[in-house]
């Protein structure tokens, strides 16, 4: 049996070992919860760039799609032919709704 000078003398070391194993424990947790932490930066940094090169960005405001480069005089011709085309089919329907009602 020990004497009491001697378990005194354990008494404090016997203390830190719980303390040293919580320790332990939340500093793995800590570096658990690091690495999924840089894992979704990584995976969002990531996603961003892919939805970049397709014109997509992503803002506080939501999501904006930008329009690739269209040159302005084929585009202003396209709707206008859009435009002559509708004209053309609805005069034409008036001309035959209007003949129709002269028989």
């Amino acid at each position: 049996m020990r004497s009491p000078n001697e378990l005194s003398a354990l008494l404090p070391c016997t203390q830190l070992i719980p303390l040293i194993i919580l320790l332990l424990v939340v500093a793995g947790i800590g570096f658990v919860c690091y690495q999924v932490y840089v894992g979704a930066t990584k995976i969002r940094e990531n996603a961003e760039n892919s939805f970049a090169s397709r014109n997509v960005v992503f803002t506080k405001d939501g999501v904006k799609v930008g329009v690739k480069h269209v040159e302005n005089e084929r585009y202003v011709d396209a709707t206008q032919s859009w435009v002559v085309k509708a004209w053309n089919a609805g005069s034409a329907a008036n001309h035959q709704q209007a003949a129709a009602k002269r028989r």
